[in-house]
């Protein structure tokens, strides 16, 4: 199962290295905010030369993240762990405010308006 996610960088944990039965890990947690109407903070797992990539990023980057997600069973409890096999950097277009509003409103400015004179 392969799924996206996108949202800024919050924060990054800090590395964790041990020695397996495969050999030498790395991995790094970092948490991810979504950009929703009510953000979540999301904690994903980068493992190996992903480790690596993540250090390309700093907390408030906008990235596009693509996970896997699987969970495991120890001593009758289940955990789930959110692994990163891609992680891009979106590129957020920097656009002015007063660009996006528009030019003429239909109202008088209350600038050029009189003080005892309503604009309606």
């Amino acid at each position: 199962m392969a799924l996206e996610i996108t949202g800024t960088l919050w924060k990054m944990q800090a590395e964790q290295t041990g020695v397996s039965k495969n050999g030498n890990w790395v991995k790094r947690d970092f948490i991810l905010e979504t950009d929703e109407q009510f953000p979540k903070k999301v904690c994903i797992a980068a493992w190996g030369d992903k480790v690596e990539d993540l250090k390309k990023f700093k907390p408030g980057d906008k990235l596009k993240v693509s996970f896997n997600v699987e969970s495991r069973e120890y001593n009758d409890r289940w955990y789930t762990d959110i692994k990163a096999w891609k992680i891009d950097r979106l590129q957020v277009a920097i656009t002015d405010n007063e660009d996006q509003l528009p030019s003429d409103t239909g109202m008088p400015s209350m600038e050029h308006m009189p003080p005892d004179e309503l604009p309606f």
